[in-house]
């Protein structure tokens, strides 16, 4: 078939803050950088993340990387690596700073110094108050950042394939990755972008549920074209519940809004989680509210007439306030729950909101897989960053405020590591042609024609089967009949048909595709949920309520050709300061 062609020294799969931040290190670099993605690139969901940044700047309350390391080390339920956390705290009050001068509007303190608020899982400094450690921008701080991006980007030169959907990494005999097929949403039309190093950051899968915060765009592209191309996927049963969704919608309410002082109300009035977590109260970390939350309602103590959610109460912070550091939340609650929360609490619920695991990544941004027994190598020519890798920084569980970070400083690090790769790669590999071909029969596939079922049908039969097996409390009966479940679906998903076989704006067409990449997650999540038998972080197992430390200090490798898991160990070692052991985790 013969395609169009365009050679670039780096590929970019994704336009979120990950992508973004690479792209432009490279590009400032003088490499010729193209960024693919399937939206307009302000529209990537990097703008959603609302509540800020983490950097122990101490701006607002005495504060230390070392503390903001530790706080990381313990929300991951101390499966998170201790050197990429290192890395990334060390890191951080630089990259924010990076930002403000790249142009993020950040909110302000009356001395003129970044505003900092309190978030979940910080620690208590030595006076005994909460560390303020969240870098924020009102409540639209993702979106601040990713406009600041896009725009340097542009002025940087890097190039935009705006509206271009990514179909399957392109891989030579050796295991070199060579770039991807490509396909241009607005003419149908396959393309193939040869690339010496290409970088995936595609972001989550929050869309294998039925309520959650994500965008429609978030299907699990990437970690699905890894998979595919033989790399196994790491710690996939760690799936997080925020604790704050909106109450049978799903949509998000910031972190920040419990930061700047709002809590936590049962249907008598009670501050409930007093009961959870005494110490820190409404800012435990995310996977503990999510369990508070869950069993309140579970135990007669939700509100409403149905009793299915608890009530947020933010009235008593002011207008002021809320029109100043929560206006994005305001106008939220406001368009889809026709109330104010400057008069009125709202309904929320935990709703899924981010994947802990993914492409298993260093702390370079160098995507890695086992070789042999239990070491590791890089595949040449790959990386990945963002939600859709797993460095592992987060664990089993994520802080809120370190997905931001995260994006950043690791999108930074693969840029500089991407230089240093193309230093020793300066020509391009010859084209596998073989590889072309077999993503090309993707797009093959859905062009049969023919009765079946619908992709809408299948895909809402396979987010309520997530939701109802593989939720915020787990056991193995359920679980088990999850993993059932998800593999009829994989079966019945090559009997369904297309009933549009146009190919300009054939948006029946891309449902298809990213239906099978959350398909193949969907098996990654369950099985791997099913195989860890102990409770940490997200991962709750009411048949083995405890951490097990002893058995499971350890990350789960998912390979989907063999149905297969691995493991390997947690890297528990820093890079210049003294490890933390893993102890009780209590808040």
């Amino acid at each position: 078939m013969n395609l169009p062609r365009r050679r670039f020294d780096v590929l970019v799969i994704g336009a979120g803050g990950g992508g973004l931040r690479a792209a432009l290190q490279l590009a400032q670099a003088e490499a010729n950088v193209a960024v693919v993605s399937k939206v307009f690139p302000t529209r990537s969901h990097t703008v959603a993340a609302q509540g800020g940044m983490n950097a122990a700047l101490a701006n607002v309350l005495p504060d230390n990387w070392l503390w903001h390391m530790y706080d990381t080390v313990k929300g991951s339920d101390y499966l998170g690596d201790q050197d990429a956390i290192e890395y990334m705290c060390r890191a951080a009050a630089h990259l924010v700073i990076d930002l403000e001068h790249a142009g993020v509007p950040f909110s302000r303190l009356e001395n003129g110094k970044i505003y900092q608020r309190a978030f979940g899982g910080q620690s208590q400094n030595f006076g005994g108050e909460q560390a303020a450690r969240t870098c924020a921008a009102a409540d639209r701080t993702g979106h601040a950042i990713l406009h600041s991006l896009y725009q340097q980007n542009i002025r940087a030169k890097t190039h935009f394939f705006d509206e271009f959907f990514a179909l399957d990494l392109i891989k030579d005999a050796k295991g070199y990755i060579l770039g991807a097929v490509v396909l241009e949403i607005e003419t149908g039309q396959p393309w193939v972008i040869e690339a010496k190093c290409t970088l995936l950051a595609t972001g989550g899968a929050g869309q294998l549920f039925r309520t959650h915060t994500n965008a429609r765009i978030n299907t699990g592209d990437g970690m699905a074209m890894a998979s595919r191309a033989g790399i196994p996927l790491q710690d996939m049963e760690f799936v997080q519940f925020h604790p704050t969704g909106i109450a049978g919608k799903g949509m998000l309410i910031t972190e920040g809004v419990r930061g700047e002082g709002g809590y936590l109300i049962n249907r008598e009035g009670e501050r409930f989680m007093e009961r959870y977590a005494p110490h820190v109260k409404d800012l435990a970390s995310r996977d503990v509210v999510s369990r508070a939350i869950y069993t309140e309602v579970k135990e007669g103590r939700g509100c409403g007439s149905h009793g299915d959610y608890v009530l947020l109460k933010l009235d008593h912070l002011g207008e002021k306030v809320i029109k100043e550091r929560l206006p994005g939340i305001r106008q939220t609650v406001l368009t889809f729950l026709h109330i104010d929360p400057i008069d009125q609490p709202i309904p929320v619920y935990p709703t899924c909101h981010y994947v802990m695991g993914g492409i298993p990544t260093n702390r370079f941004g160098q995507v890695v897989a086992p070789y042999n027994e239990g070491a590791e190598e890089a595949i040449p020519g790959l990386y990945a960053v963002g939600e859709c890798a797993c460095v592992s920084v987060h664990g089993a569980n994520r802080l809120g405020g370190n997905s931001l970070l995260d994006i950043v400083v690791f999108g930074r690090a693969a840029g500089n590591h991407i230089i240093e790769y193309l230093q020793g790669h300066r020509y391009h590999r010859a084209l596998a042609h073989e590889s072309v071909e077999q993503a090309l029969e993707r797009l093959v596939r859905w062009e049969r024609s023919g009765d079946g079922e619908s992709v809408d049908g299948l895909r809402a039969e396979l987010q309520k089967v997530m939701e109802q097996n593989c939720g915020v409390f787990r056991n193995e009966e359920v679980l088990k009949e999850g993993v059932s479940k998800v593999k009829e679906i994989a079966e019945r998903l090559q009997h369904v048909r297309l009933k549009d076989q146009s190919k300009i704006f054939n948006t029946a067409r891309l449902d298809a595709l990213e239906l099978e990449n959350l398909v193949d997650l969907a098996q990654a999540v369950v099985h791997c949920a099913l195989a860890r038998q102990e409770s940490r972080g997200a991962h709750y197992r009411v048949d083995y309520p405890e951490r097990d430390d002893a058995r499971w200090l350890k990350h789960s490798l998912y390979f989907q050709e063999q149905e297969q898991i691995e493991y390997k160990p947690v890297r528990l070692k820093p890079l210049t300061v003294e490890t933390f052991p893993p102890k009780e985790r209590v808040y």
